[in-house]
């Protein structure tokens, strides 16, 4: 279960930035997670209830923003929204596609006192 090493991460970036911006508390926290991000959604939230315990993020709403996937395709020369990896393209069928986005899991923003 890396969902919980994921939360430790975002801890220890929300207690960096908590140093450098002078909060000391984060109320919500809304995170970009993209569709081939490789995330169990529900194991992330359990992760961050039990991981930001006894810290400035403790009881801090967790607000998730799912991503689609889009990929290049090669053959239509356009991209193409895609459900998971190795799907062939929506349009043509073709399997030549080059993933853009859907990967990414970021901090989009945070309210803070």
């Amino acid at each position: 279960m890396h969902e919980m090493s994921l939360c430790e991460g975002i801890v220890q970036v929300l207690q960096q930035e908590a140093e450098r911006q002078s909060f000391h508390k984060v109320n919500r926290v809304r995170l970009e997670i993209g569709a081939l991000a490789g995330v169990e959604l529900s194991a992330l939230r359990f992760g961050f209830d039990v991981v930001s315990r006894g810290t400035l993020a403790e009881g801090a709403a967790l607000e998730i923003i799912e991503q689609p996937a889009t990929a290049w395709c090669l053959m239509c020369m356009r991209p193409v929204t895609i459900q998971q990896r190795y799907d062939p393209c929506p349009e043509c069928g073709a399997y030549q596609l080059q993933v853009t986005e859907g990967e990414e899991l970021k901090i989009k923003d945070l309210e803070v006192e």
